[in-house]
Formats: structure tokens, sequence, C-alpha cells
């Protein structure tokens, strides 16, 4: 843009805004200040609305913002003053074009690294000269225009990217956390939608119309950037949810904590792959998705558009106190569902041998004290990794009641729900798991959803069920669903000192080819790492055909002996588990077979359910989602075995996977398993007694979450 059109267009905001050119010129004076510094550089521009004039407000559009840059400063190496973020009224059209140019387009060369981020509600808008033309649009703060509203200030998807391919530099980085297909149902009020609808008579502004044609005109070069979007599909939706003391996109949530446990060797399609499988955890079914015009982009590292400058970790010393015994910590690096349960006590190393106890946490901010006393002052910038992770003990599925059931309705919800407090419970101020409501095509019905509204498989009633009837019928779902929760608080693939390596294959007769792999950070080996997980084209999770033959390939790269428990979550949301059943040869065929320890050597590999290539196990026939977890240990799985032999599984149902019929027992034993093989519970016998204390050094738990198709 040339310097006359920035100004008239900076005149023109300024005097909506209110704010006098002193006032502008010391919201970027950060980056006025680094004109001067040496390339490469490393340029950020990052956006979050939460409050629009004319919608509905966000909740988490400027915790995105704030988990972007504690980011890119702390990992990647950013320096604060090449960070510009406009947020709320900030962040009108013409703003975020003028400081495009401004601040990315004046400042980028070739070499240089640059991010652009967008946290708000996009739509889809008819251009004024072509009524039947509907594109995509970000949309600004100054969504509408003040004399005519049925025009809209909108920023057309297509403008950002050919701002974005415009630059000189080839590492170019976008990410987009919004959606432009506004869904015709009612939502789940615990879901929002980052997705507007327009009214037909909406027009886009005439400028920005021009501005595109002069993008178009411009000869400039175009680089290979690349754009991660929150959604692969067109028609899907781009959500935030309550966390735990916040709310956050749940695309910028994931692909963060992912970015803070990542090694250089991640390929961007593995990226895609861990953020997708966190994001299905969650119970959603959204899923990313990744624009670029180059070659094969999935299968570029990290490095290539990001370069790490840090080692990996779970969170960051963003304070220190005057006695230099406290510190506060930004925690972003733990997943999601581990962050709500991260109890008092739990402790995280610096690099220079110190560790931390936590003292208390709201949100993603934490107190932590130093322990031993330390020699020297902790500083701003240490990054902490974690050590020993405690959880309570009374952990239960919590379910919101939706607000389309009626007085009378919630009223007997709430009752039958107390009689299953220790199983699930009404979520008050507490993220929700999932919802109990009725069915939009037979509201006389009641059933289980996620909280972005999709129906649970096999949890609708009939016609005419009362409601507390409903309840009750949940309850062996309820225990399933609660048990996966548990299992999934184990996760540490990124903080594990284990060192394992996990891959999920498909087998015939001819080869096997790798699905996907997980592998904790320990047992890399920096660039020479084969990070895999095989998606289709532009989307993130993993895909296998149905009826597909498969096995799990489990390496030892450790000096320790491991045992190993594979546990699920099936086609028909189900809980499975890996039995290891023996049979001695001397034995008659019809004695019922025992379970056994698996154990894995140092430096062996073991192949599961067994080492020929020609069995495996067959997978359903549906095509829907499935999730393992691979849980691997230094000490034994005695209780998890105990309660497995408890259950009564007919001999026709031996087989090395198979049904689940007691899962929530078997859960709570897998984490009684891991807290008696933590080597810290010793020293922290007060806390123990109403916790979970697992030490990282004695555990690693890997995530296998993939689509059946």
């Amino acid at each position: 843009m040339k310097r006359r059109g920035f100004l008239e267009r900076m005149s023109r905001l300024l005097a909506v805004l209110g704010l006098t050119e002193a006032e502008w010129l010391t919201l970027g004076d950060r980056y006025y200040q680094a004109l001067a510094q040496p390339s490469p550089r490393k340029l950020a521009l990052l956006i979050g609305i939460n409050k629009y004039p004319h919608s509905p407000a966000l909740g988490g559009c400027l915790t995105d913002v704030e988990l972007q840059r504690e980011l890119l400063i702390h990992r990647f190496g950013f320096a604060t003053s090449d960070i510009l973020t406009l947020t709320e009224e900030q962040a009108s059209r013409e703003f975020i074009e003028a400081a495009f140019f401004d601040h990315l387009g004046k400042q980028a060369k070739a070499g240089d690294v640059v991010v652009f981020h967008f946290s708000g509600y996009g739509s889809r808008v008819k251009l004024a000269t072509l009524p039947e033309t509907v594109q995509n649009a970000l949309i600004p703060f100054d969504e509408k225009n003040i004399q005519n509203r049925r025009v809209v200030n909108y920023l057309l998807e297509e403008t950002l990217l050919l701002l974005l391919r415009s630059l000189p530099s080839d590492k170019v980085t976008a990410v987009l956390d919004t959606s432009y297909y506004a869904p015709t149902t009612s939502q789940p009020s615990s879901w929002r939608i980052r997705t507007r609808p327009e009214l037909p008579v909406a027009k886009l502004a005439v400028e920005e119309l021009e501005f595109l044609q002069q993008l178009k005109t411009q000869n400039s070069a175009a680089n290979n950037a690349i754009v991660l979007k929150a959604t692969s599909d067109e028609n899907q939706q781009a959500g935030e949810l309550l966390f735990s003391g916040f709310s956050a996109g749940l695309f910028t949530y994931a692909l963060t904590q992912y970015l803070w446990e990542a090694t250089p060797a991640t390929t961007i399609q593995f990226l895609l792959s861990h953020v997708s499988s966190s994001i299905s955890k969650l119970g959603i079914q959204q899923q990313p998705g990744l624009w670029s015009e180059q070659k094969n982009p999935q299968t570029a590292l990290i490095v290539d558009h990001l370069p790490l400058e840090s080692t990996s970790a779970e969170g960051v010393v963003t304070d220190v106190d005057e006695d230099g015994k406290t510190v506060q910590l930004w925690l972003a690096g733990l997943p999601p569902q581990v962050l709500e349960y991260y109890g008092v006590n739990s402790r995280l190393t610096l690099a220079t041998g110190e560790q931390l106890i936590l003292k208390s946490r709201t949100g993603l901010t934490a107190k932590a004290q130093l322990s031993p006393e330390p020699t020297t002052t902790p500083q701003v910038g240490q990054l902490a990794q974690e050590a020993v992770r405690v959880l309570p003990r009374n952990i239960n599925l919590t379910v919101a009641l939706d607000t389309e059931l009626e007085r009378i309705e919630r009223v007997d919800a709430t009752s039958a729900f107390a009689a299953i407090t220790r199983i699930a419970n009404i979520a008050a101020e507490q993220p929700a798991n999932y919802v109990f409501g009725k069915l939009q095509q037979t509201p006389s019905r009641y059933g289980l959803f996620s909280v972005s509204g999709e129906l649970i498989l096999n949890t609708a009633g009939e016609v005419g069920e009362a409601v507390k009837v409903a309840v009750q019928r949940l309850k062996p779902q309820f225990s399933t669903l609660l048990a996966a929760k548990l299992w999934r608080l184990t996760e540490n693939e990124g903080s594990s000192r284990l060192s394992v390596k996990g891959s999920l294959e498909i087998i015939n007769n001819i080869s096997t080819r790798v699905v996907m792999q997980r592998e904790t950070w320990r047992s890399r080996s920096g660039e020479t790492a084969t990070n895999k997980a095989f998606t289709t084209q532009g989307k993130g999770i993993p895909t296998v055909p149905v009826g597909s033959r498969m096995q799990y390939r489990v390496e030892n790269l450790s000096d320790r002996s491991i045992y190993l428990m594979l546990i699920g979550l099936n086609n028909t949301r189900s809980a499975i588990s890996f039995y290891p059943w023996q049979i001695s040869p001397e034995e008659v065929s019809d004695t019922k077979p025992y379970l056994q320890e698996i154990v894995i050597a140092p430096g062996q590999t073991l192949r599961i359910p067994q080492n020929d290539a020609s069995i495996g196990w067959m997978l359903p026939t549906r095509p829907l989602f499935c999730e393992h977890q691979l849980i691997l240990s230094t000490s034994p799985f005695s209780e998890t075995l105990e309660a497995l032999r408890t259950a009564k599984y007919p001999t026709a149902d031996q087989q090395p996977i198979s049904p689940l019929v007691n899962p929530l027992e078997v859960a709570q034993a897998l984490l009684q398993d891991l807290h008696n093989a933590s080597q810290a519970k010793v020293e922290m016998n007060g806390t123990a007694t109403d916790s979970y204390i697992l030490d990282v050094n004695n555990w690693a738990s890997l995530n296998f979450s993939f689509q059946v198709v």
C-alpha cells in the first residue's frame, strides 16, 4: 500500500476509534522501534475479538492471543517488540490491513519468520458487484457500516491469502481460529460457535472489493505461505469452550499446547494429527485443516516455518516474587484434560535443577514454591518441565442440563443425578463433559450429547420415557465415559522420562503400513526422528479403512523393563481392552486362560496382539471414530489385572482385544498401579491419601485416535 493510502485509512480509523495520533504511536511503539533490527527477524500480528458491537460476545479470542503470544516468545524466540496484538476495537478492518502492511509488509524480508493469527467470527458474504457470489470472510470489530447497516466491513479470506502470499519471506504461517458456515439448528449453551450468519441483503463494502482487485493486479512473487485452519471442511464450525477457569478456542488451545512439547522433527501432518486427537478427546468432531499451494505441505517440518529455539516444556516462569522463593507459571503446555485436575503439590523442574511445587492455580496461571531453597534467583522466561502429576481421586463425569429442558424436567433430572453422584454430577460452574437433553427430531426422547451437540451413539431412549428413567438408563454409559476420562488423564507423551515408541500398523500378507506413531520426546533423536500420521489430504485425523487388520508395535528404547496395558473406546463408544490371555500347551482346550503381565525388556520390540504378521485384530465394519490409550509402566499392572480377572467373561469372548465390562473399575485400578509405581509418593505421604501421585520417570501414556472410513 502506498504511504498516502495508508495515512488516509489510518486517519479514518482514528476518527472512528476516537484515538489521537499520539495514542496510536504509543500503541505501535513496540514495532516502530524494531525497524532497525537486523535480519533474520521473527514478526507476528495477532488479532482477537470477543466483544462485537452487533453480535453476541465470544469468550476465548483474547485468551487465544495470549496463548499464541506466550508460545512465540518462550518457545520460538520471538522478541516482544516484534509481536503486535490488535484486540477488540483496535481490530477494525482498516486497522488490520494497515497493521499488516506497516508491521509485516514493510519489515519482512527473505528468510524472516512471519506469523499471522485471527480469532473471532467468520461468515459468508455476498459481493456487491457479483450478488450471486458468496465468499468466506473474517469479521473485524467494525462489522457494520455505520451509515448503511446493509454494508459489511468484512475482510475476505481471499484478500488475506493474497496479503500473506505477497510477503517476501518463505516462512509465513497463518492460524485462523474461525469458521464460515452457520448452523440452522440451535447450539448447546456451553458451546460457542465462531460463525455468524449474514443477512441475505448484506453486501460487502466496495472499498474492500477495490482493495482485493488492487492486490490481484500486483505482480509480486508468491511465497509458500501455509494456513492452519480451525476446520478442514467448509461446513464445519469452529468453537470455543469453557475450560478450567478460562475460555479458549479449541483449535488455538490444542495447537499451542502441542507446540510447547513438540520437537523440530515434527511434521505439519503429525502436528495436525495431535491437534485433532486433542479436540476429539473433548467430545468435539471439529477437525483442523491445512491450506497451502506448495507441493505436499503436510510433510514439511515445523522447523521449516517456525524454528524452535528452546527445549520442550509444560510451562514457563512469567513472574518472580521479591523473596525469590515463589514464582508465577504459565501452564499452557499441559494437555487440556489434565490441566483441569492438575492438583496442588504437583511438581515441575527448571533447567537449573530447582523443583517447583504447585501451590495454587487460576486458569492457565499458577503459583509455585521453589524447593530446595534456590541459590540463585529464578528468571522470567525459564522453562518448566513436568516432574510429578498429582490428581484427585474423587473425579466424576460432569453433565450439563440442556437449556431446552422444561423446569419440571430439570427438577427430575437433578433428582436422578443426585442418586449417582459418585459417577456423574450436574455441571454447575465447572466445564461440562456432556449434555443431557432431548432429541430435536423427537422432543419426547432423551439422550446424551457432546458439548457441541452431537448425539452419543446408543444413548437415545424410547418415546415418552420419563426423565428419571432416562438418567438411570444412561448409568452404564456414564461409567464408561468416566473411565475414558480417567485414563485420558494419564497422557504424558510430552513429559514422560521413559524412552518408548508405539506404532499403529495395518497388516496383510504382503506388507505392513504404519498408520501413526507416538513416542515420548525423550526417545527422539533431533532431526532424525520419523514422526508419522497418515491422513487424508488437508485433514488432521489419521484414517483407517473399514475392516482393516491392525497391530501395535511397541519399542522399549529405555534401559529398564516396562509393562504394557492397552485400553480404549471402539467404534460404538464402548470400552475395550487388550487381554494378555495365556494358555499352557499341556492344558486342555476348554480350560479358562489366565492373565499374565506383558513385559518388554530394554531395547526390545513387541507386537500385539502377537508377533505373527498375519494375525492382528480386525476393526469393526462401522465407520466411526476409535481411541486407544497405550500405557507403559516400570512396575507391574497388578491392580489392573486383578480388576480384569474379576469380570465374568464367557470363554467365547476370550480374544486378545475384547469388550471391557467393568471399565470404571479397570480405569481406577490403572491409576492406582501408576500411583504405586511412583518414586515420589514416599516423600509426599500427606498428599497420597486423597490423590494419585504419578512420577514421569515411571510411566508413559500414548494416545492413538483415528477415523475408520
